[in-house]
């Protein structure tokens, strides 16, 4: 039988198949081997009379992250807040980059819309291609648009805690998830998800997961200074157009992108990001590459 890790706790796993959940244990070859199982897995198991399935093989994934420790991610909801905390504009744009860089496409979400006008925010995301949705983890406004794009594949949320994304997936799981007070002294919230886990929502699954905030551009092994123009879709029609071809579209005369920021068709923000993670890039030791 074939099926997808829904959960991993202490060596154990769940698998679910056909609308049935399966408690198992890999066969000892996974540890020999040493082959990790994550969530998001697809895999192929025997289930055994009132025992554990065995899970016999692991088939190929699309991408895999390591912290935190989910494959085979279709879609990426980057959660902030339009106020407390504050939006990081920077960690937005990283998130994006890695996964673009994954192929997972990545969505924004701008909650506690009713804090602060989130309409600047908006226009920057949405004229660099990304859908953009505003949303109310108290009213549930958004998690029908959330819902509409997650209806196959596994999707998650990412976000600082704080931003409000266990209310959000408590309305697109219709249940109480446990959710953290804001703490003012560090500007956000303190993590209250332990583990991974994905859960069903219509035809697709929704990953409940923490360290989404922490991830970096370094444990992405195979991301060089090269990829990273392609990774910010704004920039596509002007990368054909510099005068050089090895330009970083950072500080080069007769460069197009450049010209795009000075003319506002690329956000400022959005440049500076591109330039600090060229330069977080470029800084990776040659045998971390």
């Amino acid at each position: 039988m074939e099926g997808l890790v829904t959960r991993s706790l202490g060596g154990f796993y769940n698998v679910t198949c056909g609308g049935a959940v399966y408690e198992s244990k890999p066969r000892g070859l996974f540890r020999k081997e040493k082959t990790v199982i994550t969530v998001g897995d697809r895999v192929t198991f025997t289930p055994q009379e009132n025992d554990l399935a065995v899970i016999e093989s692991l088939h190929p994934r699309k991408n895999l992250f390591v912290r935190p420790p989910i494959s085979n991610l279709d879609r990426l909801f980057i959660v902030v807040a339009a106020a407390d905390p504050t939006p990081d504009r920077f960690f937005v744009d990283k998130l994006t980059v890695i996964a673009r860089h994954a192929d997972v496409r990545p969505i924004l979400v701008i909650n506690k819309c009713d804090l602060a006008d989130a309409d600047a925010l908006c226009r920057i995301y949405e004229k660099a291609g990304f859908p953009v949705i505003a949303a109310n983890g108290l009213t549930g406004e958004g998690t029908q648009e959330i819902l509409d794009m997650a209806q196959s594949g596994i999707s998650a949320l990412a976000g600082f805690s704080g931003v409000g994304k266990s209310s959000l997936l408590s309305h697109l799981l219709s249940q109480q998830l446990e959710t953290g007070e804001v703490s003012h002294k560090l500007g956000r919230g303190r993590h209250t998800t332990r583990h991974v886990e994905l859960f069903p929502v219509g035809n697709g699954f929704f990953a409940d997961t923490p360290g989404f905030s922490s991830l970096e551009l370094v444990e992405q092994s195979t991301l060089r200074v090269h990829d990273l123009p392609a990774c910010f879709p704004e920039f596509a029609p002007y990368l054909d157009g510099c005068r050089f071809t090895n330009c970083s579209h950072r500080a080069e005369k007769g460069c197009a992108v450049l010209e795009a920021v000075k003319d506002g068709a690329i956000a400022p923000s959005r440049h500076r990001s591109y330039c600090q993670l060229y330069d977080q890039l470029k800084a990776i030791p040659d045998w971390q590459k």
